[in-house]
């Protein structure tokens, strides 16, 4: 299933994920910290959403409540997971 996520309260204003029988095979930020969200994709690609939620869910940036990471955690939920 394909998706796309506004995010709230970090740099990053979209991700875009691709995600079938449970597992993540595609995920894309827009804008935020190029580097660290392309390391992100590609380490969770191929990875069962529960382990990614597992893993990354409550991640913060500095100050902020949220962060990129986490806001994949909403995302996932967001789509029933």
């Amino acid at each position: 299933m394909k998706y796309v996520y506004k995010t709230k309260g970090t740099c990053s204003t979209n991700i875009e994920l691709d995600v079938e029988n449970g597992i993540v095979k595609e995920i894309a930020f827009w804008g935020g910290c190029n580097g660290n969200l392309q390391g992100i994709s590609r380490l969770v690609t191929g990875m069962p959403v529960s382990e990614v939620i597992t893993r990354l869910e409550g991640v913060r940036c500095g100050t902020r409540s949220t962060s990129c990471p986490d806001q994949l955690c909403r995302a996932l939920h967001e789509m029933g997971f």
